[in-house]
């Protein structure tokens, strides 16, 4: 039963009603109902998929509902395109970026404003927006153009976009999926800044603990429809927001058997790179991984995690050594790593992970073109690697209307199943997992979890690189810390539960601690 929305005699900046959006084969939105007052934040949370971007959508002005109202500070609106949204004072930002990665993080920023009467040199441009940044402790290079960012600070120019515009109700859709903790609590203390001056905020998150310290009130979507609308967030556990989300109990943390690695299947020694910018992003790496072994690899964005998984995977120039059951794979080609074992989980699913604007069928075949039964020597069988398709769409839970959906329309959730169905399929002995849970709801991870624990069980070898320590201490055997692109400690399982030194040792204050003493 749907819980019933809580009164308020608090106006209401935004006022959504009987909200339906269909999309061929799909009712993404099925008679939606939803109320944000001024001055709080309201969450709103749901499966991969559930319909919540698709209804925030809406509102932001890139889908019109079928059917419905909106209603913006009590005054009726159709929005025709985020334009107008933005003008009336409703900014939004989306999981996947909608950034120019050749322009600077100043030229993003400004990008669509209209000119000053008086006009700022680039200097001063720069200046204006690192100065904005830092006082909301987005800190990010103002005159580095966005392909050099890393995945987090490239999420906080997409912030700082509509921070700048004086967004009044500010649509987030995972915000501080790709911020470390820190980061994160100086972001929730802006959006607290912010509703105090009575702004609104809409914070879509599957981080129901997140989501209990920021937000007011609570709507929870299941397929489409509402099953709690605006509750107090006060009081309530992150197993009950769970059981709203999924319809059923969701384990916290899967139990795993103890680990019994067998020989080694990765060794890297002294491994240098590069980052985007020129600038040294690993410092001579060692570590080994074995068969049926998780490493988990700790640290806050930036420190070299992405060029490590990038080195290994074939898509960074290193030097040092990799190699993979004794057989030397740095700087080898993409393809030549690819057919030694190895299965790449990107954090980038979009631009990396996938070719958006390919069918289902083409992205989950993607490794299989070359080998029967899909490929050969002569042709490309398009009737088994259809046959494929549909077995791994099934089997892996892809939400689409069918095989030649363009993994573009697919959701975040979604997207990730996709390529977990075809990186665990094609017997991997390495796989390199970046970020596998980003985005995802507690359903769909503990989905995630429960695989890679399956390819531990078969033999695999395992890099896990996460910034969420509950996901590494609750699946991997061992945890290597990185810090400004080196190995700043190797924690052992006993030692998990000591969050504060892990904490310590990915903000370098360990290192620094002990050099001081």
């Amino acid at each position: 039963m749907m819980e019933p929305m809580t009164e308020t005699a608090t106006p209401l900046a935004v006022e959504m009603r009987g909200i339906v959006k269909r999309f061929p084969g799909l009712v993404a939105n099925d008679r939606v109902d939803l109320d944000v007052r001024r001055g709080e934040v309201h969450a709103l949370l749901g499966e991969n998929g559930a319909g919540k971007s698709t209804l925030m959508n809406i509102l932001a002005g890139l889908y019109s509902a079928d059917e419905g109202t909106v209603a913006v500070d009590g005054r009726p609106v159709r929005f025709r395109s985020p334009r107008e949204a933005i003008a009336a004072g409703i900014g939004m930002v989306h999981q996947h970026f909608t950034l120019v990665p050749s322009l600077t993080v100043t030229e993003n920023v400004l990008l669509g404003l209209a000119e000053p009467r008086i006009r700022l040199g680039l200097g001063a441009r720069h200046a204006a927006v690192a100065a904005f940044a830092e006082e909301r402790g987005l800190r990010v290079p103002a005159d580095a153009p966005v392909w050099q960012l890393s995945v987090g600070e490239q999420q906080r120019v997409e912030i700082l976009k509509m921070l700048w515009r004086g967004a009044r109700i500010l649509i987030m859709d995972e915000p501080t999926a790709v911020l470390g903790p820190a980061e994160t609590e100086e972001l929730f203390r802006s959006l607290r800044a912010m509703t105090a001056a009575g702004g609104s905020v809409v914070l879509i998150s599957h981080k129901l603990g997140e989501v209990l310290s920021v937000a007011d009130r609570i709507t929870v979507l299941r397929r489409g429809a509402v099953t709690a609308a605006g509750i107090d967030a006060a009081g309530r556990t992150p197993a009950e927001l769970a059981r709203l989300m999924v319809g059923r109990e969701v384990l916290e943390r899967i139990e795993k058997a103890p680990a019994t690695p067998g020989p080694v299947v990765l060794a890297v020694r002294g491994l240098a790179a590069q980052n985007d910018r020129g600038l040294p992003a690993l410092r001579g790496i060692d570590l080994e991984v074995r068969a049926g072994e998780i490493v988990g690899i700790a640290g806050v964005a930036g420190n070299g995690q992405s060029e490590l998984a990038e080195a290994i995977t074939g898509l960074r120039a290193a030097t040092g050594s990799i190699t993979l059951d004794g057989r030397e794979i740095a700087n080898r080609p993409v393809l030549e790593i690819i057919e030694a074992g190895v299965a790449h989980i990107p954090e980038d699913r979009t631009g990396t992970g996938s070719a958006p604007g390919l069918s289902l069928a083409d992205n989950l075949v993607m490794k299989r073109y070359r080998s029967a039964p899909v490929g050969g020597r002569i042709r490309f069988r398009r009737r088994a690697a259809r046959g494929i398709a549909e077995a791994l769409k099934a089997d892996y839970a892809v939400s689409a209307p069918s095989i030649d959906t363009p993994a573009r329309l697919l959701s975040g959730g979604n997207l990730q199943r996709l390529i977990l169905a075809r990186e665990l399929t094609s017997g991997p002995r390495l796989i390199v997992a970046v970020q596998p849970t980003r985005g995802l709801d507690v359903g769909a991870i503990e989905t995630v979890h429960r695989l890679l624990l399956d390819q531990r069980r078969a033999g695999a070898a395992i890099i896990l690189i996460s910034e969420e320590l509950d996901e590494l201490t609750g699946l991997a055997d061992r945890i290597l810390v990185m810090y400004e692109g080196r190995i700043a400690g190797d924690i052992e399982p006993e030692l998990f539960g000591e969050i504060e030194e892990i904490g310590l040792l990915m903000t370098g204050s360990r290192g620094a601690a002990e050099g001081a003493a």
